[in-house]
């Protein structure tokens, strides 16, 4: 049994990760904001909840003492400003780092990612490790300072960074809104006149490599290494076989809610930054980002969005448990049970 912390604990990823956690017999602390829903953690009893945040050194010093593995989760998918992305993702992680950096027997500290940290990849070919990284948004830019920062202090820590791609998955809000318009209008809505290719990967099989990552997974590099080791040692992919087409993702959502026949509807790059543009002014007037705004819209109309899971494969020994039709169809099921569809 292991003393596990896990940052953003009450996220969607989080939350996951925990319950398995819990699962295996460790003992799971979880950083959570005082704003954050918790009530699913406090169903799983045995976690204990310590409030606060990335910016706390003082509590992360208290929460990381003692620990054997550090989950680094907490972050922003967006934000108004993108020096507030960079606030939390990168100097976030920077204070996890350098708190693990100060223990007499550091943990290993595994920093959860983005494939938006490396870049979209092109129709035929997943992006692997070793390839030039090219961010197209602030966020995949937020991401990619928050492993640098990590980095840094990689002479110090055992640090392995996973990169997941899209993520899918019970109590998903944000994939929510793909299976609702499918489930009740039959609609698909594909933000590109040519087709794209997106990797994918169900929470379950994410949170299995990512326990994967911290047993037997490689280190970062200092940035002073060795060049060729410095960009791909430690760093994965987490990520199912299959590399489906948005059109083809819409008509497998159709089959897990059950509808025979479902209109693929294709808006364009200029519908997207319509509506990116009135998500981004109601995101500035409330003061809180909205999903789809400038940023995401760069990420949308970039193409295609996918990895190889090749190099986990080889060194963690990491495949996933179920097609994607299979978990689809579960993440369908859960969603229906709990009345979201």
């Amino acid at each position: 049994m292991a003393k596990v912390l896990v940052t953003g604990g009450s996220g969607f990823i989080g939350y996951h990760l925990t319950e398995a956690l819990v699962a295996q017999g460790h003992e799971v602390t979880c950083l959570v904001r005082t704003t954050s829903l918790v009530a699913a953690l406090r169903r799983l009893k045995l976690p204990l909840l310590v409030y606060g945040g990335v910016d706390d050194r003082q509590t992360l010093r208290a929460t990381i003492a003692g620990k054997s593995v550090v989950y680094h989760l907490a972050g922003l998918i967006s934000a108004v400003r993108a020096e507030t992305l960079f606030r939390v993702n990168q100097e976030g992680t920077r204070n996890v780092a350098q708190v693990c950096a100060e223990q007499d027997d550091p943990p290993v500290l595994i920093v959860i990612s983005s494939l938006a940290a490396a870049g979209p990849s092109s129709f035929d070919r997943p992006r692997t490790e070793t390839e030039p990284l090219a961010q197209v948004s602030n966020y995949g830019r937020s991401k990619r300072g928050a492993e640098t920062a990590a980095q840094q202090y990689a002479d110090r820590v055992p640090v392995t960074v996973v990169r997941p791609p899209i993520v899918l998955g019970e109590a998903d809000l944000v994939g929510l809104s793909l299976f609702r318009s499918v489930a009740r209008f039959g609609i698909h809505l594909v933000p590109s006149r040519k087709p794209c290719r997106y990797s994918l990967i169900h929470a379950a099989d994410l949170v299995r490599g990512m326990i994967l990552a911290a047993e037997r997974g490689q280190r970062l590099v200092p940035p002073h290494g060795d060049p060729a080791e410095v960009h791909a040692k430690g760093f994965y992919f987490l990520t199912g076989p299959e590399h489906p087409t948005y059109d083809e993702l819409g008509r497998m959502v159709g089959q897990s809610v059950g509808r025979g026949k479902v209109r693929i509807v294709r808006t364009g790059r200029p519908a997207v930054w319509t509506v990116a543009c009135f998500g981004e002014l109601i995101g500035r007037l409330r003061g809180k980002a909205l999903y789809l705004n400038w940023d995401k819209a760069r990420e949308i109309v970039a193409g295609n969005w996918t990895c190889s899971p090749g190099k986990a494969a080889e060194e963690l020994g990491f495949s996933v448990d179920a097609p994607l039709a299979d978990r689809l169809r579960q993440t369908a099921e859960w969603y229906r049970r709990h009345g979201w569809l």
